[in-house]
């Protein structure tokens, strides 16, 4: 019989953290909110941005919400000059577009590469999470303090912690839209979510998702005070699928047709957002101008079931890699090549006039 002696001397190490390097310490949420605190005017910010697309997913606001921005951000003081940019053409077509600035900071790899500015902000393989979740945060307030709501993707399961309560708008990518705990994970934010369609162009997966995330769920998960705990959570009724292609691009009449047939079919709200980037665009940035047009001629034409569109845009058009002891040039991504500032702005006047269109339309 085993004694307490045993137990406390007992080596695990033949079976237990085989592969784990090291372990270091993370900062709690609470600790980086107290740091970083939201303020009431940053607040307002977030509040009133997630009702305006809350308030057009409902039907009760006819605007098209833009989720616009770099692929992702890997500069603070770039990522600010674009903001700077965007809320101007924010604030001059606030009567038709709601327009969030995309700002993404965790990045999925298909295999490996650079993980994102949270998972290592100096780009240099040094993996300072605790500098990279401060920065994130940071750079969120900056951009709400300029009036500006921003939108993200959630990706790893315990970042929303520190993050989740800047965020306008959240996204959940094609490679983790199947996922148990993505979908459980949405039921309790606080912001409307997208679910991109699978990575082959699969719909049905999207809209499981959405029956998934508006359920009531129970998981585990970290606290603000960094503990272990189990949340219940209300689900969450302000999710839409996002057409972002797969085999081939989706983002026709005839897509947007079938996928709301399926929406239907499923008891679901008869609407979509189209990315014009990814496979929608077949990988090439400039493509995006292009499918861009073709969803603002879809809107134009009176279709109410488009309710936004996402696009991949940064300072200067492109992309470059990352190369140790090489600087970067400013403004170019160092993920999905974008378009640039001077391509991005007529695009926006586009969907615009759209919405201005349909809405005569409407009235007509």
């Amino acid at each position: 019989m085993n004694t307490r002696a045993d137990f406390s001397t007992h080596d695990t190490t033949r079976i237990d953290d085989l592969r784990i390097r090291a372990v270091r310490p993370l900062l709690t949420p609470a600790l980086l909110e107290e740091r970083l605190p939201a303020t009431e005017a940053v607040e307002a910010v977030v509040e009133r941005s997630r009702q305006a697309i809350a308030d057009v997913l409902h039907g009760r606001d006819d605007r098209l919400v833009v989720v616009i921005g770099p692929c992702s951000i890997h500069d603070h003081d770039q990522a600010m000059e674009y903001a700077r940019r965007l809320k101007v053409e924010a604030d001059r077509l606030a009567q038709d577009l709601v327009i969030v600035m995309r700002v993404y900071f965790e990045k999925p790899r298909t295999t490996v590469g650079w993980k994102g500015y949270i998972n290592d902000p100096h780009l240099d393989g040094s993996f300072a999470i605790n500098e990279g979740l401060e920065m994130a945060r940071r750079l969120l307030l900056d951009v709400l303090s300029l009036g500006l709501p921003v939108g993200t993707e959630f990706l790893d399961l315990l970042s929303p912690q520190f993050i989740s309560d800047l965020v306008s708008w959240g996204a959940i990518g094609a490679r983790t839209t199947e996922s148990q705990s993505h979908r459980q994970l949405a039921s309790g934010l606080s912001c409307p979510v997208g679910f991109k369609n699978g990575t082959d162009g699969g719909v049905k997966v999207a809209a499981d998702a959405l029956l998934a995330a508006r359920a009531e769920h129970a998981f585990m998960g970290m606290t603000k005070m960094g503990q272990a705990a189990i949340f219940e959570t209300r689900g969450n009724d302000d999710g839409h699928v996002i057409l972002r292609g797969g085999k081939q691009p989706n983002y026709s009449a005839a897509d947007v047709d079938a996928a709301c047939a399926m929406l239907n079919a499923a008891g679901l709200r008869e609407q979509v957002m189209v990315d014009v980037s990814h496979a929608n665009s077949s990988k090439q940035h400039r493509r995006q101008i292009d499918v861009a047009a073709d969803v603002a001629a879809q809107v134009a034409a009176g279709d109410a079931r488009i309710v936004g569109v996402m696009i991949e845009s940064h300072l200067h058009e492109g992309r470059q890699d990352i190369v140790p002891g090489q600087a970067l040039q400013p403004g170019v991504s160092v993920t999905d090549a974008c378009i640039g500032w001077e391509q991005s702005v007529p695009v926006l006047d586009g969907l615009a006039a759209a919405v201005r269109a349909r809405r005569q339309g409407a009235r007509a």
